[in-house]
């Protein structure tokens, strides 16, 4: 259902026949309506293209950054995992001093210093998401690596490529990918949230945030601007929990 999902997003808005960034004045602010399905913005732009083509600034930027800092987490704890000593020490201090400080500061930090855009929020949110997935990978692979079974197999002389395969792999691998699925939700939160304050990706990009941000002017003569993103965003970080809950 997710990869349905998905795939929509790069379909849609190969059918839809209205152009999400063309305005025209004369059709401001209509409100929903058979030629405007969700109504039009203060430009005349039409709600709905602005919607489909806004996820994929939401929703598939938020999955670049998942799997960025997933690659980043795994491979910094499994290095300090299976290195253990000064590396171990280094690593795992770092982290630390890293979530000492909430993600949402640092990122913003990192974009106050960087300037506004996508690829900022992108390599922002990449920074500050591969913690938590480094410590846990890094916590697992020890704990799993001191178990009897992993133990056996070094006696054995199994191949140190068989053991991770064998082993580490089943033991990480379901515990990082509910990790990662759970920060699809949170990026694109991230995502909007700075959107909306400024930050973000900027107009004419109909980033859902931005488009709220857009949109505060115009609440009560236009209350559709901010009511059909926020609950596309709503919808859509919902709709994972319950396919992590479903099947956690």
């Amino acid at each position: 259902m997710a990869a349905i999902g998905l795939l929509m997003i790069f379909i849609a808005p190969l059918v839809m026949n209205q152009d999400p960034f063309a305005a025209h004045s004369a059709n401001r602010l209509w409100p929903p309506s058979s030629s405007h399905l969700l109504g039009t913005d203060h430009l005349g732009r039409d709600l709905l293209s602005r919607i489909v083509y806004g996820a994929r600034y939401t929703v598939v930027t938020a999955l670049v950054i998942v799997v960025i800092s997933g690659l980043i987490g795994m491979s910094v704890g499994f290095v300090s995992a299976t290195s253990g000593g000064v590396i171990d020490h280094v690593f795992m201090r770092f982290t630390e001093w890293m979530s000492a400080f909430p993600s949402v500061i640092l990122a913003f930090l990192f974009v106050g210093i960087a300037g506004p855009g996508l690829l900022n929020i992108l390599i922002a949110l990449s920074l500050v998401f591969w913690i938590p997935i480094a410590r846990l990978v890094r916590n697992t692979t020890v704990r799993t690596m001191q178990e009897p079974y992993y133990e056996s197999a070094i006696i054995s002389g199994v191949p140190y490529v068989k053991r991770i395969q064998r082993h580490l792999v089943p033991a990480i691998l379901p515990q990082v990918l509910v990790l990662l699925a759970l920060n699809v939700g949170s990026a694109m939160l991230h995502i909007a949230g700075f959107s909306f304050l400024g930050i973000g990706i900027q107009p004419p990009l109909p980033e859902w945030g931005a488009m709220l941000n857009e949109s505060r002017s115009y609440f009560y003569a236009a209350p559709w601007l901010m009511i059909v993103p926020g609950t596309a965003i709503f919808l859509v970080v919902l709709f994972l929990e319950w396919i992590i809950r479903k099947n956690a």
